[in-house]
């Protein structure tokens, strides 16, 4: 499993700086959240761990070694499913193996598999357009987990869902995690989302975007959203980014 870390990360684009001197570090299998308000630099940070931005200043790392590129042990899940219409969900999902040349005498298989873990089992010879939007998201995240990476990077993969499907996918995400290794960060607006699903919560300021606290969140499983120590972590985030 890897490690991910930011050493003292600016970025800039044009006259813009989004990032500022930004540090931060992730645990072998931690489940972490990144939260901030809109136009932080958040995804930016997120998207450099993926590969596809590099710093301005400063050092991307993952298990050590800098990132220079995108890999297929770093799969990132964005919150628009990006599914290709043409395709069957079948034929979505398997799209990362055909990629990177795995054999084709596993990726049926593989891809089963994967669509019965996310509850999508009998779908695979639907189309994107015949999905809710719940399903579709379920599609992409199949779409990662079928990579089998170390690191799954989550952009807000739930912000376009309704508030009862949110909650439904926030709690197979968690069922997903403990029956793995990986480690996942996630980036997110939603302090309530943060809490109940990471275990870390690195708080970042409005842009250029500093981390300005870390909450340890270890509120045993499953989290109660209205408990004593849940309303106290939400305060203390809020407090962080001065919201009354």
């Amino acid at each position: 499993m890897q490690t991910l870390q930011l050493k003292n990360v600016n970025k800039t684009f044009g006259n813009l700086k989004v990032l500022e001197d930004i540090s931060l570090n992730v645990k072998k299998g931690e489940f972490a959240a990144i939260v901030g308000p809109s136009g932080c630099g958040k995804s930016t940070a997120l998207r450099m761990f993926a590969g596809l931005e590099t710093p301005s200043e400063g050092e991307v790392l993952a298990n050590g070694k800098l990132v220079t590129e995108p890999d297929s042990n770093r799969v990132m899940i964005f919150q628009e499913h990006a599914l290709y219409p043409w395709r069957t969900i079948e034929d979505n999902v398997r799209l990362g193996l055909e990629l990177t040349n795995s054999p084709k005498n596993e990726r049926r298989e593989r891809v089963n598999r994967v669509l019965e873990k996310v509850g999508l089992d009998g779908f695979q010879t639907y189309y994107p357009h015949q999905l809710s939007g719940g399903m579709k998201q379920r599609a992409s995240i199949a779409r990662a987990l079928v990579m089998d990476p170390e690191v799954l990077l989550l952009d807000e993969p739930y912000g376009a869902l309704d508030a009862i499907t949110r909650l439904t996918m926030q709690n197979e995400l968690i069922k997903l995690w403990h029956g793995s290794n990986q480690t996942m960060l996630l980036i997110t607006h939603d302090i309530d989302e943060a809490l109940y699903l990471a275990d870390r919560v690195f708080v970042m300021s409005s842009r250029p975007g500093k981390v300005v606290s870390e909450v340890q969140n270890e509120i045993p499983r499953p989290r109660d959203r209205n408990s004593v120590d849940f309303v106290k972590l939400r305060q203390e985030i809020m407090k962080s980014l001065d919201i009354n």
